[in-house]
């Protein structure tokens, strides 16, 4: 399978913005070879998500990471809106967040969560889950082509 995909974009939903930095090495890190696109809150990522402006020629993520804990709509109104649109339900969405409740696991999972992974407490633990995402999402599994 390829595992360069340099014509793949993933979508980190996430108000902190020392972590997106943090992301962002980690995966480079990782030689996860990936556009990251960031958004800082729910709204933000149901625009780029639907091309409203200022998105208008964004491209359609691989996946979404997506925060729970966000200003004006958080990760979980987001997550159950994107699963609602026919549009870009299909997209996996990994929730990545500093919550370890039994209770927001099991509704993230009942919401259409892909996958969910507590924030490392370490860098070195943040390069080794974007080396695990990088490796069962891209290179491992087939995702849906974006494009479609």
């Amino acid at each position: 399978m390829e595992s360069d995909r340099t014509d793949s974009t993933i979508l980190l939903a996430d108000d902190d913005d020392d972590f997106c930095v943090l992301a962002r090495k980690a995966m480079e890190r990782a030689s996860f070879d990936v556009a990251l696109k960031t958004v800082e809150n729910g709204d933000e990522l149901l625009k780029f998500l639907r091309k409203e402006p200022p998105y208008e020629g964004a491209r359609t993520p691989r996946m979404i990471l997506l925060d729970l804990n966000m200003p004006r709509k958080d990760g979980r109104a987001a997550l159950h809106d994107i699963r609602a649109d026919q549009s870009v339900r299909f997209i996996p969405v990994i929730v990545l967040t500093t919550s370890r409740a039994a209770k927001d696991v099991l509704a993230s999972y009942k919401n259409g969560a892909s996958a969910y992974i507590p924030k490392p407490d370490s860098f070195g633990n943040l390069v080794n889950v974007m080396r695990s995402i990088k490796q069962f999402w891209f290179e491992t599994a087939l995702l849906p082509d974006a494009g479609i």
